[in-house]
Order: C-alpha cells, then structure tokens, then sequence
C-alpha cells in the first residue's frame, strides 16, 4: 500500500480531524482575545491551542487531499 493510499483510506476520519482542528483553531482564537482584554496566559495558551489545531487540521486536510488524489490515479490508470 502506497503513503498516499494509507494516507486517504479513511475520508470520514480525516473530515472529522480536519473540523476538530478548525475548532481547536477558533477556540485559540478566542483564548488570543481574551488574552488582550484580560490576563497575558490566556494568550500564551491560546497559541499553544490554535497551534495544535492547525497542525490537527493540516493532518486532516492532507488526509482528504490524499484520498481525492488517489482516487483520481487510480481512475486514470488502466
């Protein structure tokens, strides 16, 4: 099995990794925003957190590119 079958072989998966990064991103957000009306913490955990969340969604997302792109090989290829 290739990297890029492994990668895309579950679609849902990555689609649901992919919205729970979106929403750990948001939710770093807010933490930033809190952090400026409020406390500087709240700003430092709110990188930590959009951090995680984008690297959570760029997993996902690479998951989803991946299953699309097989699928497109693999009906091009005879």
């Amino acid at each position: 099995m290739s990297l890029l079958e492994k990668l895309g072989q579950d679609p849902q998966r990555s689609m649901q990794r992919f919205l729970s990064g979106l929403g750990l991103f948001i939710i770093g957000v807010c933490f930033i925003f809190l952090g400026y009306y409020q406390h500087y913490l709240w700003q430092m955990l709110g990188i930590v957190i959009l951090a995680c969340g984008c690297l959570l969604a760029i997993y996902g997302y690479v998951g989803l590119f991946a299953n699309r792109l097989s699928q497109i090989i693999n009906r091009t290829t005879p």
